[in-house]
C-alpha cells in the first residue's frame, strides 16, 4: 500500500514556492541584463560577456540572489552593489546615466536644484537670480 501511495504521489506535480525577490534585487538584476543585452557587462578582467548564463550568474550574485552563497555573502554583495549604483560606477550609468555625467563635470555630483536648496537653507541673498556656477561659489565662501 504505501508502494502505491508513493508511485501516485510521485506522478503529482508538486510545487516549490520560489524564494521571494526584494525591490532592490529586482533592480540589480534588472540593469545586468540591461548591461549585457547592450554589450556593456564585463568580467573582472575586462572582458565582454557574451554568454547569456553567464549574465544570469553574475546578476543573480550582485543582486545577493545567489544559490551558491550563503546568505550572509549574499547580503555583503547587494550592500557592495547598491553602493556601486548610487556612486554611479556601474557600466550602465557611465554610458547612459546622468550621475556619470556630474562625475565629469567635476561639480561633485550636485544639481542646481539641490545647491538652491543648500542655498535656501543658508539663507544666501539672490540664489533666485543665481546660475548654477554662481551658486557653487556662493556656496564655498
Amino acid at each position: 500500500m504505501n508502494l502505491q501511495l508513493l508511485l501516485a504521489l510521485s506522478s503529482q506535480r508538486v510545487e516549490v514556492p520560489m524564494p521571494k525577490e526584494s525591490e532592490g534585487q529586482k533592480k540589480t538584476v534588472e540593469r545586468v541584463m540591461h548591461e549585457f543585452k547592450h554589450g556593456e557587462l564585463e568580467q573582472r578582467g575586462g572582458r565582454k560577456v557574451k554568454n547569456p548564463k553567464q549574465a544570469i550568474a553574475i546578476a543573480l550574485h550582485e543582486a545577493g540572489a545567489s544559490n551558491r552563497e550563503s546568505p550572509k555573502k549574499n547580503a555583503k554583495a547587494l550592500a557592495r552593489t547598491k553602493q556601486k549604483e548610487r556612486r554611479g560606477e556601474t557600466a550602465m550609468a557611465e554610458k547612459e546615466g546622468k550621475t556619470a555625467q556630474r562625475k565629469i563635470t567635476g561639480d561633485g555630483g550636485r544639481t542646481k536644484s539641490e545647491l538652491y536648496a543648500e542655498a535656501r537653507k543658508r539663507d544666501i541673498p539672490g540664489r533666485s537670480r543665481m546660475s548654477k556656477a554662481q551658486l557653487q561659489r556662493a556656496l564655498h565662501h
